[in-house]
């Protein structure tokens, strides 16, 4: 029995880590063996302007749908080669009312709400461009991003470009900006590395564009569109890049129980992903497309939630078999990283800020979250259909 619990805790140990940190490291030191490998980046024209639909699903938004409005037509990129649709589908509030005083931009809107899938299924039969580009309503996008976003495209292997997702607002303030904010330059830095080295594994769906002709209509219950698009995109032996200068700005989550919000459908979604990708889980026809699915996204949304729970028990199992120090060290450690993001919990729950707390209490929300996820997904209880988290206001401003 001792033996099974040791070989448990070490290999559950090192799968923690890898996902978690790793990953991180192993993708660092192919891409840096790359360059010494000799491989080049492309170099591409300037000046490089395709034809592009802009594509906004939108519900509800009419609080800051004038704002997005005006971003979208302060792009900087020819007016005659850019067409702006907003879909409102289902929307109850005055969002196609607001768009519909802009002529510069169409409007697309039925009653009838079918979920954001089923809106950019509806949308694509209106685009004749080369290039979609998919952005979402509570963001604002800085003058370059179109064409920081297009200039991949002359690159035949190029099927997909993703942008970056960065959190403004009180970031520092509360555990939800904090720990939003920390999460997402980690994912900025592994998406860079994954991309320089083969291909990112799920796009931002703030902003995200891809090759029309490649696209695939969704099924209307699809959770992710974005990560379930840019991966059968991929898994086509297309490139999906990243470009960091193409940034979507959001607000956070005004509290950890909205992130949560949030975090549970992801996961939900993530589920729903992994059975509906499982041809990507065969490594036999990309190799490396399938270890970078896996030890980004699979290993995050499946076991290594479990083995966290569990190295606890075990942890302390063998603090009491073994005479040395290093089980109860380990044990202790677990002890207080729980005791600190249950700390934070309670802080936060009563208006306190402990910024040393924000970390680990969102690192638990996140692991958390993926339990929630799955038997939300299993019970079919998860809807396409969904109320956004509530954030911060509406009052991004560009760096």
């Amino acid at each position: 029995m001792y033996l099974i619990l040791t070989l448990f805790f070490w290999l559950s140990l090192f799968i923690v880590f890898y996902t978690f940190i790793g990953y991180g490291i192993v993708i660092t030191l192919l891409v840096r063996i790359k360059r010494a490998l000799g491989a080049k980046m492309p170099v591409y024209l300037p000046d490089y302007t395709p034809d592009v639909a802009f594509v906004i699903p939108s519900y509800n938004e009419e609080t800051i749908i004038e704002e997005k409005i005006k971003n979208c037509l302060a792009l900087d990129y020819p007016k005659d080669k850019l067409k702006i649709l907003f879909i409102t589908d289902g929307s109850t509030d005055k969002t196609p009312d607001i768009v519909k005083n802009y002529t510069d931009v169409q409007l697309l809107h039925v009653p009838e709400r079918g979920g954001k899938s089923a809106a950019e299924n509806r949308a694509m039969k209106f685009v004749t461009a080369p290039i979609v580009v998919f952005s979402d309503a509570n963001t604002i996008l800085p003058p370059q991003a179109l064409k920081e976003l297009v200039k991949f495209y002359q690159d035949a292997k190029v099927g997909a470009v993703s942008g970056e997702k960065r959190i403004a607002g009180k970031t520092k303030d509360n555990a939800a900006g904090a720990g939003e904010g920390i999460y997402w330059k980690y994912e900025s830095y592994l998406k860079k590395m994954d991309a320089e080295f083969l291909t990112i594994v799920g796009a931002a769906g703030e902003l995200f564009s891809f090759r029309s002709e490649l696209f695939e209509e969704l099924e209307p219950d699809s959770i992710l569109d974005d990560f379930m698009l840019s991966m059968r995109i991929a898994s086509k032996g297309y490139r999906v890049l990243y470009e960091p200068k193409a940034y979507a700005l959001e607000t956070s989550s005004v509290s950890v129980k909205e992130e949560l919000k949030r975090k549970i459908r992801i996961c939900a979604g993530g589920w729903q992903s992994i059975i509906r990708l499982r041809h990507v889980l065969n490594p036999f026809p990309n190799f490396a497309l399938t270890f970078q699915y896996v030890s980004h996204r699979v290993l995050r949304w499946t076991i290594t939630p479990l083995l966290l729970l569990l190295l606890l028990p075990v942890n302390y199992l063998l603090s009491i078999e073994e005479t040395g120090y290093f089980y109860k060290f380990i044990f202790v450690c677990q002890i207080v990283f729980y005791s600190m993001a249950l700390l934070g919990w309670y802080l936060e729950n009563r208006k306190i800020k402990v910024k040393i707390l924000f970390v680990p209490y969102y690192f638990f929300i996140m692991n958390y979250a993926v339990f929630l996820g799955f038997f939300r997904y299993i019970s079919g209880k998860q809807s396409s259909k969904w109320e956004r988290a509530k954030r911060d206001e509406f009052a991004p401003k560009l760096s």
